[in-house]
């Protein structure tokens, strides 16, 4: 089923290789080394390698030699992000350079002080969204719903050589208390942002086509967006060469109360992104309910 068990790979030592070639030589030396790390991966993580052949082969119609070279460039630019992530995040931000397309719909959002809704996928880069986001709002009133699953000794040794978030964030918790957050949040006119593409076993969800296939999506950002009187918004940030981000700001058109229409528009929105950037699409696991069909 078209679900993620919210586990990541890597190792603490892995990253400490990283962030020591980013410091000492720059952020292309680390994506010298990255070729040596996705060739593991493409060799050995089996699982993971059948579920983005197929969406390269099955879901974007490339050929199998295509798609098998394909999988190798996902890994690889999967690392390219995390390496961009980490750097930017320990004050190389300068060393890049950004764009953002539509960043007027946020800045009005922010201005008529009604509260919003963002939702965005695990494509590109969105990790680094609060870099955008905290020179749009200088109040930081833009919370980002995630989840806590990242190893606890990476996520610490993370936090230790990278700057502190600016941006707010509201942790999902097994007891629903991040609901409270959510509506809290949206009680001082702020803006809420989500990703609506995975879905965890247990939770309640929804069905829509992307991409031509049927696959399960997690109800909750579509049910919260589509009875909320607020704008919603579909927000994603991808990389592109040289350095360079691109974040895209697009406002849903789907009517109140209706969160099967938000869900289709949320699908089209993400094909658009998908077909322009297929390498970004980082979603390593069965995520169509086909799959094993």
């Amino acid at each position: 089923m078209s679900k993620w068990d919210g586990k990541s790979k890597g190792t603490v030592l892995g990253y400490k290789i990283f962030v020591f070639c980013i410091k000492k030589l720059g952020v292309k030396s680390a994506y010298f080394i990255l070729y040596f790390v996705a060739t593991y991966y493409f060799i050995f993580l089996k699982s993971s390698n059948k579920a983005i052949f197929y969406y390269f082969n099955k879901r974007c119609g490339f050929s199998f030699l295509k798609s098998k070279i394909m999988v190798f460039k996902s890994y690889y630019t999967f690392g390219q992000t995390i390496i961009d992530k980490i750097a930017i995040g320990a004050g190389m931000k300068n060393k890049f350079t950004y764009e953002h397309d539509g960043g007027e719909i946020i800045v009005k959002l922010l201005e008529e002080k009604k509260g919003g809704v963002l939702i965005s996928a695990h494509m590109g880069n969105f990790e680094i969204a609060e870099h955008f986001f905290s020179e749009i709002d200088v109040n930081f009133q833009i919370n980002l719903v995630t989840t806590d699953l990242e190893h606890s000794a990476i996520k610490k040794y993370l936090e230790s050589i990278t700057q502190k978030p600016t941006i707010k964030f509201i942790i999902i918790s097994d007891d629903l208390s991040h609901i409270f957050d959510i509506n809290a949040a949206l009680a001082r006119n702020e803006l809420v942002c989500f990703t609506g593409d995975r879905y965890f076993e247990g939770v309640k969800s929804m069905t829509e086509k992307l991409l031509g296939q049927g696959a399960k999506f997690p109800a909750g950002p579509f049910l919260i967006a589509s009875r909320l009187r607020v704008p919603v918004v579909f927000v994603y940030v991808m990389k592109e060469p040289n350095l360079h981000y691109h974040l895209y700001t697009r406002e849903s058109k789907a009517k109140h109360r209706d969160e099967k229409a938000l869900l289709k528009a949320y699908c089209e929105s993400v094909e658009g992104m998908v077909k322009k950037y297929p390498l970004q699409w980082f979603n390593y696991f069965d995520f169509w309910d086909e799959f094993n069909k």
